[in-house]
């Protein structure tokens, strides 16, 4: 293999130490306002389509969920001030805070709770949790403040359905998806497409104190070198996805502060409805061919770990040694399991990616170059993060680099990445069969019994180190940065890193 490198634009002089610093437009230092560097435009709004992370956060600040995370990761009230499991008849019971209301003067009911689910289940919709709210099978709701959810099987992690950021209640008095009535503590007062987007706090929010800023104001700063060039130079006061080449800088330098996290991962996806990867013995083939300590080195300046098995964490009582190394570095292997495939000499692919994010083409370029040492031939496809949603969406692509993250920390929160059962979504393999890793994702949701719970998804790994519906390569530090004027803000802990946007609410300017 040839040795791989970080392209020279990352190296050397410009490792942010001494970039030379390029002014944005913005707006004037103020108590009022948020400056936030945003790392990509969100392709829209809809509330219940994935479509990334930078949608997810804004929905998280104009929209509600009916519960969110706090800080060390448990479940928190948000439209439901109380929630939980009735043990007389299994039903799952939100009792909603009768102070909600939405942005159009209107109070949250059980009725907009019951409409929204209902929307979501509906056999038309495109939304990434309609499969779970298909499994609802009866809503109750015996006063305008109770709902209750009677599921169709015993369900252990239905509240962590309604914490996913692309679960947010809205108004049923909604007419237009793209502009739905919510009831968060912002709403969008202005936009330049494709440049800013500027959050405004609703008057006389219904939590009282809430938010602590008046004034979001998200400018698009698509470059990574530029973003954090950005906060250096105090065009920006809060910055996304900090590039790994710059954490140690802003690590040292006094003015700011990083705020990281161990959590979400980078992987390969298949589209499994044509052959080759159609085919498991190829999927394992790709597994095994791919040397996950370069990915770390090029992609994340060592700020990662090697992913080679599937993404449970370590620490916790799912994870297994053994299990963890399930797809390991072999290309001897790989080139075995080819041949057993009937691909002997290989064969020519494509492997999508997006430039929108130099991990997910640095990843693909490690990948691609590990591939064609085993004879698979990858063509690489980069393209903008709109189209890379869409076509992963369609499933316009045979092999497909992504970043992702759990849902939550319990390992039900890696169904919407290793169920390939359920509807077609950018971070998940196209139509694949994985029967027993998803039958097994669905026995360790019925299962109350933590113990059971644990063997069963230590079972789970191993279908799924046989089945593929996704190969792991580097787990990934997730970082923030922002000037210490900034108080009140906190990541999230490991697979909800991707949710800390919401905590913006929380933030206060010196």
């Amino acid at each position: 293999m040839p040795i791989l490198t970080r392209r020279a634009a990352m190296v050397g002089a410009t490792a942010f130490g001494v970039l030379p610093v390029m002014r944005l437009a913005h707006a004037q230092q103020s108590r009022d306002v948020l400056r936030f560097g945003l790392s990509v435009w969100p392709p829209n709004l809809q509330p219940w389509q994935s479509v990334g992370q930078a949608a997810g956060m804004i929905k998280m600040l104009v929209g509600r969920r009916l519960v969110g995370f706090d800080a060390a990761g448990e479940l928190r009230p948000e439209l439901a001030r109380e929630f939980g499991r009735d043990p007389a008849d299994g039903a799952w019971v939100f009792r909603l805070d009768p102070r909600a209301t939405f942005h159009n003067g209107e109070k949250l009911t059980s009725a907009d709770v019951k409409w929204c689910i209902e929307q979501i289940a509906g056999e038309r919709s495109t939304a990434y949790y309609r499969v779970q709210m298909q499994g609802i099978a009866r809503i109750e709701t015996p006063d305008a403040h109770t709902v209750r959810l009677y599921t169709k099987e015993p369900t252990a992690t239905v509240a962590h359905w309604f914490a996913n950021y692309n679960m947010p209640i809205i108004s049923r008095a909604t007419r237009d998806m793209s502009n739905p009535i919510n009831c968060g503590p912002y709403r969008i007062a202005s936009q330049e497409r494709g440049s800013w987007i500027e959050l405004q706090a609703v008057p006389n929010y219904w939590q009282p104190g809430a938010p602590k800023t008046r004034t979001i104001r998200m400018t698009l700063v698509a470059d990574e070198s530029l973003r954090l060039a950005a906060l250096q130079s105090g065009d920006q006061d809060f910055i996304e996805f900090v590039p790994w080449t710059g954490m140690a800088a802003v690590e040292a330098d006094p003015r700011f502060k990083l705020e990281s996290t161990m959590g979400p991962f980078m992987d390969i996806l298949f589209n499994g409805t044509r052959p080759p990867f159609d085919n498991p013995l190829v999927r394992r083939a790709v597994a095994h061919a791919v040397k996950r300590d370069d990915i770390v080195r090029v992609a994340f300046s060592g700020r990662g770990k090697p992913l080679e098995g599937m993404p449970i964490v370590e620490g916790t009582p799912w994870w297994d040694a053994e299990l963890s190394r399930g797809h390991n570095y072999d290309p001897e292997r790989a080139k075995a399991l080819l041949a057993q495939a009937g691909h002997p000499n290989g064969f020519n692919t494509t492997l999508l990616t997006t430039g929108a994010f130099a991990m997910h083409k640095d990843s693909a370029e490690v990948a691609q170059q590990y591939l064609a040492a085993i004879g698979i031939q990858a063509e690489l496809r980069v393209v903008d993060w709109s189209t890379r949603t869409s076509l992963g969406i369609r499933g316009q692509y045979d092999l497909a680099v992504h970043g992702v993250s759990a849902d939550f920390n319990d390992p039900d929160g890696l169904t919407v990445v290793l169920d390939t059962s359920l509807s077609a979504a950018h971070g998940r393999s196209f139509g694949l069969r994985t029967p027993r890793t998803t039958e097994l994702l669905r026995k360790g949701r019925e299962e109350f019994d933590q113990a059971k719970r644990v063997e069963i998804y230590k079972d789970m790994q191993r279908a799924a180190l046989e089945e593929v519906p996704i190969v792991g390569l580097a787990w990934r530090e997730q970082g923030y940065a922002f000037t210490r004027r900034v108080t009140g803000f906190n990541i999230l802990p490991g697979s909800l890193a991707l949710s800390s946007g919401v905590n913006l609410e929380f933030v206060s300017l010196g």
